[in-house]
């Protein structure tokens, strides 16, 4: 059983979340990659979970989004045990009130290295990973095509 996960943690592409949208950006202009947002309440949206869990954490997203996308979350989440430190929550808010004024959750945005929105999902995606993956390609390439 050990073996079979250590298999499985080789074949699935690292994808690393990060928190801070000027470290996102700098990495978007470097490799030339889109920034995927997601603002998530980890511990008490549902929508957010599922989004995570559904279509985030699947194996077609996180292939194609380790070749493609630079990936940022903003979480909030609400119990005591799942705090973040205090650098995080303010860098999560200030990213919160730019892109998310209304809090909304949760919120998926993709935006180019200079912070501008070319694609917004409010709430739960109603998409399988495939779609999801299919419609953040074709953002892609009509911006590689501006170029």
């Amino acid at each position: 059983m050990k073996l079979l996960i250590l298999l499985l943690a080789f074949q699935l592409p690292a994808v690393e979340w990060l928190g801070n949208i000027d470290i996102a950006k700098t990495e978007a202009q470097k490799s030339h990659k889109l920034i995927l947002v997601n603002f998530a309440g980890s511990d008490w949206c549902i929508p957010c979970i599922r989004l995570r869990k559904e279509i985030l954490e699947s194996e077609k997203f996180t292939s194609y989004a380790a070749d493609n996308l630079v990936l940022l979350r903003a979480d909030f989440p609400r119990l005591k045990k799942n705090r973040l430190n205090k650098e995080q929550t303010r860098l999560n808010e200030a990213l919160a009130d730019k892109y998310n004024p209304n809090g909304a959750f949760p919120l998926t945005l993709l935006i180019d290295a200079d912070g501008k929105v070319l694609k917004k999902w409010d709430g739960f995606p109603d998409l399988s990973p495939e779609q999801f993956t299919a419609q953040i390609s074709a953002i892609k390439d009509s911006q590689s095509n501006k170029h």
